[in-house]
Order: C-alpha cells, then sequence, then structure tokens
C-alpha cells in the first residue's frame, strides 16, 4: 500500500508546527506535505510551478486546509479542487481557527468533508489532530483517484 501523505494548507508557522506536533504525539508517522498558501497547494495538487515534475499518480489521502491564506484563500483552493475531476474526490477537511458561520456554510456548500475549528489549548488540539488522522488515515475508505 502506498504511503498515506496528509497535506496540510497553512501559511501560520506556529500552527504549522502545533499540527506536526500534535500529528507526531499521536504517533501518526505518515509524509506531511507542507503548502504555505493557496497557489502552492493548487501547484502541488494539480502539477504545476515548482511541482511542475511531481508524481500526479500520487495524491494525500486527506487534505487539511485552512481557510484565510495569501494569495489564494481557502474557500477558493476547496471550489478548484471539487471542480477538477482527477481531486474532486479527495478528502478535504477544512481546519479553521475561523468562527464565522458563513464561512462553516460556504466550505459544506463548495463540498469540504469536515469542518474543525482550532482549539486554542494545545491538548485540546492535539486531540482534535489525532481523531482526524486517526479517521482519514486509518478508519476511512477513500475513493479511487480518477484513473485508478
Amino acid at each position: 500500500m502506498a504511503n498515506k501523505i496528509i497535506l496540510l494548507v497553512e501559511d501560520n508557522p506556529d500552527d504549522i508546527e502545533l499540527t506536526l506536533r500534535a500529528l507526531k504525539k499521536s504517533k501518526i508517522m505518515n509524509e506531511v506535505t507542507v503548502a504555505h498558501d493557496g497557489a502552492e497547494a493548487l501547484d502541488y495538487l494539480f502539477g504545476t510551478g515548482e511541482y511542475m515534475n511531481r508524481d500526479l499518480s500520487i495524491m494525500p489521502t486527506v487534505i487539511l486546509l485552512d481557510i484565510k491564506l495569501p494569495k489564494i484563500d481557502g474557500l477558493e483552493v476547496l471550489r478548484r479542487i471539487r471542480n477538477h475531476p482527477r481531486t474532486r474526490l479527495l478528502p478535504v477537511v477544512i481546519l479553521t481557527s475561523s468562527k464565522e458561520d458563513q464561512d462553516l456554510l460556504h466550505g459544506y456548500s463548495l463540498g469540504v468533508n469536515s469542518y474543525v475549528r482550532k482549539p486554542v489549548d494545545f491538548t485540546q488540539f492535539a486531540e482534535a489532530v489525532s481523531n482526524l488522522g486517526l479517521y482519514w488515515l486509518l478508519l476511512n475508505e477513500r475513493a479511487p483517484l480518477q484513473g485508478e
């Protein structure tokens, strides 16, 4: 079985570090690719820009997506993921500190699989990330990618 990759789309270095620490604490040792903005995430997923030579047959098992991102915001990233045949079935979890109900509604209307608000407390954050990792990496059966 291919390694299950997590694509973490997050621009805040502290949140990146917290997420990586939480995954490690939960003994989730999967490869994590970090995209620091929405444009980089799309380049990774579609093999453009600095990722133009990436093997597109290897896709992330789950995408942890922040909403408030530079260049291209997370909701636009989600829209583009859902509009492309190769990526439309990839599991996407919005992991955000946004407390705006309109972000929640917009995320679900665009087809997000799950919406999780980041807890402020590290212990609660670590538990939330652990639960996300266990569910999406171990329990969930993902849909085959286009062409598999």
